[in-house]
């Protein structure tokens, strides 16, 4: 698995300390959207690891990380650079679409 998991005491090291652009995964185990796009991120980060790593943060296990960037729904996916918020993905989405709105990171 090419995806790593982050929690309240990992978030703002990782992320902080990435050469790469982050796209963070905010989801839940009883979140049916949330498993529906696991597989299609997954193959993202295989296929792009060299530009863009993925993380996965379970809001139940970790809900200070949500409330402190303001996870209101999930999936929410949120694509950190240099370890600031640079674009934000509300809502399940196709491959290609995810890919579409990743372009200018990927």
């Amino acid at each position: 698995m090419s995806t790593f998991v982050l929690d309240d005491a990992t978030f703002h090291e990782e992320i902080g300390s990435s050469d790469l652009p982050v796209l963070v995964d905010f989801w839940a185990e009883w979140c049916g959207p949330c498993k529906m796009i696991a597989p299609t991120l997954e193959e993202i980060s295989v296929e792009h690891q060299e530009s863009l790593r993925i993380a996965k943060v379970n809001v139940d296990i970790s809900p200070d990380i949500a409330r402190e960037f303001n996870v209101m729904s999930i999936p929410t996916m949120i694509v950190f650079r240099d370890g600031e918020e640079a674009a934000r993905i509300v809502g399940a989405k196709a491959k290609a679409a995810l890919l579409d709105e990743l372009s200018p990171f990927i």
